[in-house]
């Protein structure tokens, strides 16, 4: 069931997206060779009980920690530990969720560790910019694929270092949410129908979309944790990801701090001038 949320409602999860915004920054600022990701962990938790939020992540479905970190060849859903540090040209997505009076505000972001390879800063640009593009494609009386349709196509569109193909992540999508951290509709990161298709896109919906793109294949698999999810050449991932809703004026990114007026203008500026 497709949950649709009052104005009071989208202004809560507002405040939970300002506290993911937040901690992620100070994670962002946190990371470099030699932190372990259990010590961004406790950043994070500090972070979002020192708002007086709660963590979406700890606990839910057994999940140890309250932030995801996964680093290389890790996908998604990488558990935190004092025994893993991040090394010099090491990639790291920081995947984080906190609640403000029940509602839910979920982000994530790729971040680089030192100096990396060209071709990381490179997946990372592509991953990161898909997302937008993704938030840009939606309006009021749209259709979901379109977002999935805006990803895909940009992504695809990229040219690869060494001339092969973005690898898609098809089995973890995004999501809807509000009162419940994953809620319908999913938001997938790829359309083989194309635009037009699936729930329509309403004001009070609230979407967390999050591209997934490999330097490799598109193909995952599970540790034997039963979280973590690798690529199953080994090759590097990237994973990006916001919480938004939509206005008159046009999305309004919840977890992003200036609500993502930036780079939505940017987009918008590189439309008007073909």
């Amino acid at each position: 069931m497709i949950q649709i949320k009052t104005d009071a409602e989208i202004a809560l999860m507002r405040e939970a997206g300002l506290v993911v915004g937040r901690t992620l920054d100070k994670l962002k600022a946190a990371v470099a060779p030699g932190v372990s990701t259990g010590e961004l962990d406790a950043i994070a938790e500090e972070a979002i009980r020192g708002e007086g939020a709660t963590p979406s992540f700890k606990g839910y479905r057994g999940f140890p920690a309250c932030i995801c970190t996964s680093i290389n060849d890790e996908i998604v859903h990488g558990i935190p530990s004092r025994g893993r540090v991040l090394r010099e040209g090491d990639v790291v997505s920081i995947d984080c969720g906190a609640i403000v009076d029940g509602y839910h505000g979920d982000a994530a972001v790729t971040v680089p560790v030192g100096q990396v390879a060209p071709e990381l800063l490179e997946l990372l640009r592509v991953c990161e910019e898909s997302l937008w593009r993704g938030i840009a494609a939606a309006r009021l009386g749209g259709r979901l694929t379109d977002i999935s349709h805006a990803i895909e196509v940009y992504i695809r569109s990229q040219p690869h270092p060494t001339g092969a193909a973005w690898g898609i992540v098809e089995e973890y999508v995004g999501h809807g949410i509000g009162t419940e951290m994953h809620q319908d509709p999913q938001v997938y990161n790829y359309a083989p129908r194309g635009p037009g298709r699936g729930p329509k896109l309403v004001r009070g919906l609230a979407l967390a979309i999050e591209p997934m793109v490999n330097l490799g294949a598109r193909y995952t698999r599970l540790l034997a944790d039963e979280w973590t999810v690798v690529t199953r050449d080994g090759a590097a991932s990237a994973h990006f990801e916001h919480t938004f809703t939509l206005t008159d004026e046009g999305p309004w990114v919840l977890t992003a701090l200036d609500g993502g007026k930036d780079r939505l203008a940017g987009l918008t500026a590189q439309r008007a001038a073909g």
